[in-house]
């Protein structure tokens, strides 16, 4: 069912609103993405949003519009919730209250049928917030523990004497440090946001397709600890500046598409009989 001229117009003045409302919170949070290269990502999630809403289309012109007491509900939550945060100075609840009340807005001026189509999409742009840092903080360092331990593991069964200490790794003419940068949380983060995506796109059980974005964690991982495993072998032949400049940034992007052909493999596993 297509919406009504009037109803159009009303519902665009309604996002232009919303838009007035949560503008505050936005310039920060894109000066993040922009800021911090765990966040890059945060620039295509809209993007893929709307992607996601235009495939819909055809599904969306022929449910029916209705109007949702539990958009409204979700609206005046996601609306206190920023009011709260903006005041007190916090930014990520306020971020994720701008996601939560944009969909209480649309479930609420076009019903559930809708809602239940844009759910989704729509909730999706909870990954164009950025994580707080006290949370990243809190994770990167047991991580870059754990893939320096594994790597100089994996380094000692080629034959190749190395020595650990916390995140450094010491080779006879060189040594090597992973940083925070590859501790793999930026992996894990965009990864996760893809399997979710392939978990959208298949149409496997619910089961299958939670172990599609659980697996995503793994999977970066593996990928981070082979990134980190290769640049200390190559460091050991020839010297640390293999980890510095253009070759760290090229096998950060090897290492990710490995990453992601992973991750489509087991989409392409985990699909190959189809539940109806």
């Amino acid at each position: 069912m297509v919406l009504a001229r009037n109803d159009k117009i009303k519902l665009a003045l309604l996002l232009g609103l919303w838009f007035l409302v949560f503008y505050p919170v936005v310039p920060e949070m894109v000066r993040d993405w922009a800021g911090h290269s765990d966040n890059n990502h945060g620039f295509l999630v809209p993007l893929i949003a709307l992607y996601l809403i235009w495939q819909k289309k055809d599904e969306l012109l022929s449910a029916e519009i209705d109007s949702s007491k539990w958009g409204a509900v979700v609206l005046v939550a996601g609306l206190a919730v920023f009011l709260l945060s903006f005041a007190g100075g916090v930014a990520f609840p306020a971020r994720v209250a701008m996601v939560l009340s944009l969909f209480g807005l649309l479930w609420f001026c076009t019903g559930s049928a809708w809602g239940r189509i844009l759910a989704f999409p729509v909730l999706f742009l909870l990954f164009m917030v950025p994580v707080p840092v006290s949370v990243i903080g809190l994770v990167s360092m047991p991580l870059q523990l754990m893939a320096t331990k594994v790597s100089a593991k994996l380094i000692e069964h080629c034959s190749i004497p190395v020595y650990r200490e916390g995140n450094m790794l010491f080779f006879v003419g060189t040594q090597l440090e992973v940083a925070e940068a590859c501790s793999g949380v930026r992996s894990i983060m965009s990864l996760t946001m893809l399997g979710t995506i392939f978990a959208y796109m298949s149409q496997a059980t619910w089961k299958r397709r939670v172990v599609m974005v659980l697996a995503a964690v793994p999977i970066a991982m593996t990928a981070n600890i082979i990134r980190i495993t290769g640049t200390g072998i190559l460091a050991h032949f020839f010297g640390d500046k293999v980890a510095r400049g253009f070759l760290h940034e090229f096998s950060g992007i090897i290492v990710f598409v490995f990453g992601l052909a992973v991750l489509g493999g087991l989409y392409k596993l985990l699909n190959r009989k189809k539940v109806a």
